[in-house]
């Protein structure tokens, strides 16, 4: 497995998809920064007049619902149809699901306009989306993970989607395939948008690859090992250090790295 997320990672600079991101205003930058780093051409197209004319170009759809405005909703619908229509993958980030309830109206929504490829959130997100007891903190799982990988598994099924729930062990499912990604460091959590920018990679690589089993996968571990390294760069703990070392080892990470470093196992 190692060696087909390796060649995910390879594809991605080769192609150089264009990855349109309507995601939420806290972490927009950051997402866009990530995607280039990783070899991605970020797109943060979210003008409801423009969407459906942009999905025609567009290699993936992320769509992140962190901040969302009734602009951005309609945005977000119109944007989903359309790519749906053209068969282009769409990623799904249901950023606070679990606490407020129109967000969860509004998934609804997309799951049954558009044909959502990948659902990734995290471990409390995705546990509440699939009717386990899922615990979040606005937009931050504080679940202890247990019973994560049944849950990933229902939803896969309900919606024929993959389904990624992120958290110190990382799951992804398509329903029948499940993995475990051990790859990851906790200064992840003391930066914003982490998560967002492993939803942005999760579209990029989908952008270019049939099997999004497998692009969720190199796109969730490119993430944690990028971190793995920025962190063991630092003298000390310095969150903005490793903010900024995070796109550069991004940018720098290569397949001899997953090859060496990359922590999978298939359940």
């Amino acid at each position: 497995m190692l060696s087909k997320i390796a060649e995910i990672i390879c594809v991605v600079r080769e192609k150089t998809p264009l990855v349109q991101a309507i995601t939420n205003y806290v972490t927009i930058n950051d997402c866009a920064n990530i995607l280039l780093s990783f070899g991605a051409s970020p797109a943060m197209c979210e003008a409801k007049a423009e969407v459906e004319d942009f999905a025609g170009l567009i290699s993936a759809l992320y769509i992140n619902i962190g901040t969302l405005n009734e602009e951005q909703k309609e945005a977000a619908a119109l944007a989903a149809r359309k790519a749906s229509a053209l068969n282009k993958p769409i990623v799904l980030d249901p950023v606070a699901c679990g606490a407020i309830p129109r967000k969860t109206d509004v998934i609804k929504e997309l799951l049954e306009a558009a044909k959502i490829s990948v659902i990734k959130g995290n471990t409390g997100e995705i546990k509440f989306l699939a009717g386990y007891a899922g615990k979040v903190r606005g937009v931050d799982s504080i679940d202890d993970g247990q019973g994560t990988v049944e849950a990933c598994r229902a939803l896969a099924g309900r919606y024929g989607a993959v389904v990624a729930a992120t958290g110190e062990t990382d799951i992804i499912t398509d329903g029948e395939r499940a993995c475990q990604v051990y790859n990851g460091t906790k200064m992840l959590t003391m930066i914003t948008g982490a998560g967002c920018m492993v939803g942005a990679l999760t579209a990029a690589a989908a952008g270019v690859s049939d099997d999004r089993f497998i692009s969720s996968a190199a796109a969730i571990m490119a993430m944690g090992l990028a971190g793995e390294m920025a962190a063991e760069s630092l003298e000390r703990v310095l969150p903005g250090t490793f903010r900024t070392r995070l796109f550069d080892y991004m940018y720098n990470i290569s397949e001899d790295d997953i090859m060496k470093r990359g922590k999978v196992e298939c359940l």
